[in-house]
């Protein structure tokens, strides 16, 4: 898997590590490799977990209001929080 195959605003399950299972938001592209991720809850946009894209499975649904809602510094944890919520279990 590359960074071309995710985004950010792309939904995500991490495959491996102590969070395996949780569904998370890609905020941010680091590098080829890594990604910044976010849940609302415990991931929050002030402390997002850097994690290797080969570890995560990507959804192909995506949050489109999330690139608008970071220009204009309008993003909130809560509102990560509700636009995951249908993908939690």
């Amino acid at each position: 898997m590359t960074t071309a195959e995710v985004e950010i605003g792309q939904i995500v399950k991490s495959k491996q590590g102590r969070d395996k299972g949780k569904i998370y938001l890609v905020l941010e592209i680091v590098s080829g490799d890594y990604v910044l991720l976010v849940d609302g809850d415990t991931r929050k946009i002030n402390n997002p977990k850097k994690k290797k894209i080969k570890h995560l499975m990507v959804y192909n649904s995506k949050i489109n209001d999330i690139i608008e809602k970071l220009k204009q510094e309008s993003l909130d944890d809560f509102f990560i929080k509700k636009s995951l919520a249908p993908f939690k279990s």
